[in-house]
């Protein structure tokens, strides 16, 4: 089992950057995959971004805009927002793959308006 938590969402104008972490705790030997999905309001999830020993993955929406990064020694994973736009507003979930089995924060709500 893995626990996640993040933290750094709140209200940032149209242009402005943001940046996410989740603290990563419990069982933590083998995690493969670690990342953010994002779900706003009446649509279904989706990727964000995905980092694992050897490569990162993006959602074409966020590409060039947004960097994941991931330290292991500390358990945490980051995401590093920038030129956010209304479109970015959703609530953005931590997400760890150990063994096969999917683990997901809570959440952090990311809103970008003027």
């Amino acid at each position: 089992q893995v626990q996640l938590v993040e933290s750094g969402g709140g209200l940032v104008q149209p242009g402005g950057s943001l940046r996410l972490s989740c603290a990563a705790s419990g069982t933590l030997f083998s995690i493969n995959a670690m990342g953010w999905y994002r779900q706003a309001p009446e649509k279904e999830r989706e990727l964000v971004a995905l980092i694992t020993s050897g490569s990162t993955k993006y959602g074409d929406s966020v590409k060039g805009r947004f960097t994941i990064s991931r330290d292991n020694a500390k358990n945490t994973v980051s995401l590093q927002m920038n030129s956010l736009k209304p479109a970015d507003t959703a609530v953005y979930y931590c997400y760890a793959n150990l063994l096969n089995i999917d683990s997901w924060g809570k959440g952090t709500l990311v809103t970008v308006s003027s």
